[in-house]
């Protein structure tokens, strides 16, 4: 019989895992071009919004107005 062990850790609390679960409210439109887009790449509605934000968030300029 093998005497390795099985280490299992706690699991993390919800919102320590890197991740942040909260809704939001947005156009039924967008919601259709979104599950459209992530039916076309395979990829769930969640992982979707996630990347489209995290590329808005490296590409965003801030124009302020004089």
């Amino acid at each position: 019989m093998s005497s390795e062990k099985l280490i299992i850790s706690p699991k993390l609390p919800r919102g320590e895992d890197g991740y942040k679960t909260f809704s939001i409210r947005i156009r039924d439109e967008t919601v259709i071009e979104i599950d459209e887009i992530a039916a076309a790449t395979r990829r769930s509605r969640n992982e979707l919004i996630g990347i489209l934000l995290k590329y808005a968030l490296e590409h965003y300029e801030i124009v302020l107005e004089e």
